[in-house]
């Protein structure tokens, strides 16, 4: 997606949040101390006030990931006119996706270090919250994980749920961030 339609996205899912209700509360995201694709120490007061998008991929992965990645950066087009929108991608194989691996990974798809995280940590904090605080799946060692991507509001609430394989993904999550914006949660 070109960088005016993105805009032109935003901008269009912005015009339109006045007349929803507010995104229902699925709970709230636990704080957690990981490590960023920088070898930096990263916890969720980290993303305290901001509107997030989180997601659970590892770089490895020849089914879903790459796409996944690809739809995130292509979030990260469509929200660059709003510096409070970060991104957020846990591993899933925090034995092999070292801040290193992760590092390199995030180059590939041009992630903007200072908005795109991608996360590793010890395998029972990432169990955690994949399984208990996002409810999508346990970070067992199996690799096998959700393609959905989770939105969470500025006081660290799961807002909403997304299957990243679903035609008209993109144009639903930027049209909710923008309502979370609007709303001032």
């Amino acid at each position: 997606m070109r960088k005016a339609a993105a805009v032109a996205l935003f901008g269009f899912a912005l015009a339109g949040c006045r007349r929803e209700p507010p995104l229902p509360i699925y709970g709230a995201v636990p704080p957690f101390s990981l490590t960023a694709q920088n070898g930096r120490p990263f916890a969720r007061t980290a993303l305290d006030g901001q509107v997030w998008v989180a997601d659970f991929i590892f770089t490895t992965c020849r089914g879903p990931c790459p796409l996944m990645s690809y739809k995130m950066r292509r979030l990260q087009d469509v929200a660059a006119r709003y510096p409070d929108v970060r991104l957020v991608s846990f591993t899933v194989d925090p034995a092999h996706d070292t801040p290193a691996v992760l590092a390199e990974y995030a180059g590939r798809y041009r992630a903007d270090p200072a908005r795109w995280f991608f996360l590793t940590g010890q395998p029972a904090a990432l169990d955690a919250l994949g399984r208990g605080a996002f409810k999508l799946q346990s970070v067992d060692g199996s690799l096998i994980h959700s393609t959905r991507f989770v939105l969470v509001d500025r006081r660290s609430q799961i807002r909403g749920y997304y299957d990243s394989a679903e035609d008209g993904f993109l144009e639903r999550i930027a049209a909710d961030i923008a309502h979370l914006r609007e709303e001032g949660s």
